[in-house]
């Protein structure tokens, strides 16, 4: 399926503050620097229900795409092999907050992850565009939304959850000297480096909205009943991917989360967990209990990663 891109205000605020994040204008031109084998990736994901919902409609995935080479017969060495067998092309982090009642939410979120994943998968030539910096693969990410979402519609439809069966979608691809941000609801990406958390999606949320009209304050929204209004959801009644692209660097430490995480733990207990980490899977888990101390009043996504130079 192909779709018009189309620059938006939401596409602006969100290219502002990648600009705002990186210190520079230049948000599309790749530093130099070696591709991070995947022993030095590291990286983890959970979730959790919290403290007062018995279900939990999050769903997270991590994965790696590769070339895989088959070598049937040669004269080199395992070692010089090493580089051809199972190149990785790309690594994606997503998170998806189901909304709805019952079990609609939980396979809304399902849904928009397996259907992603697979159309991605399936694209596998937008990998060798993307290193020519072809608009096409800004297109490829963008309908791998917009078929999220058309499948959790067409779910609906065919279990009678109505439009009450969405989620968000917020997904991470790192094919480096890049990373591409797509950004569908309220769940966020943020870029901790050089000291600094900044967020880096734009929630899309009614009282978002009235903060960029200039109606709410950052402060009023934040306690406004309209927070957490979805204005555009994966199944909704308007999905509006917003699609980023960003440079890499060996200093970024990536945290794409769902807003149970941020209703509990603030900015800057988030900034000073990531500064002190150890690891991926120990930072989550730290943020994980922060969160459930703090009230643990919704579901809780969190996956942060990182690159580590061995060599």
């Amino acid at each position: 399926m192909r779709h018009d891109r189309f620059e938006t205000h939401e596409d602006a605020s969100q290219r502002e503050a990648a600009k705002a994040a990186l210190g520079t204008d230049d948000v599309t031109e790749p530093d130099p620097g070696d591709k991070p084998r995947d022993d030095e990736i590291d990286v983890f994901g959970l979730t959790h229900p919290g403290r007062v919902r018995s279900q939990n409609q999050d769903h997270f995935l991590l994965a790696s795409i590769h070339k895989h080479v088959h070598v049937r017969q040669t004269s080199l060495s395992p070692q010089h092999l090493l580089p051809l067998a199972d190149e990785r092309l790309a690594f994606i982090a997503m998170v998806a907050d189901g909304v709805g009642g019952g079990e609609g939410g939980e396979r809304a979120s399902a849904t928009a992850l397996e259907v992603a994943t697979r159309y991605i998968a399936a694209s596998t030539d937008c990998y060798y565009r993307a290193a020519a910096g072809e608009e096409a693969f800004l297109d490829v990410l963008q309908d791998a939304a917009l078929e999220s979402h058309q499948a959790v519609l067409e779910q609906a439809e065919r279990e009678g959850h109505g439009r009450t069966m969405a989620t968000t979608l917020t997904l991470f691809m790192g094919t480096w000297p890049h990373y591409y941000l797509v950004q569908v609801g309220d769940s966020r990406y943020s870029l901790y480096r050089d000291g600094a958390l900044r967020q880096l999606t734009r929630d899309q949320t009614m009282a978002q909205d009235l903060v960029d009209e200039g109606v709410f304050t950052r402060a009023v929204a934040e306690r406004s009943r309209y927070a957490h209004v979805l204005s555009s959801a994966i199944g909704g009644q308007t999905a509006m991917p917003v699609v980023t692209r960003l440079r890499a660097d060996w200093n970024n430490v990536h945290l794409v989360c769902s807003d149970g995480l941020t209703k509990h733990v603030s900015e800057e207990s988030i900034r000073d967990r990531l500064a002190s980490m150890s690891s991926a899977r120990q930072v989550c888990e730290q943020l994980l209990q922060d969160a459930l101390d703090g009230g643990g009043s919704d579901n809780i996504t969190i996956i942060v990663g990182r690159t580590l130079r061995r060599r």
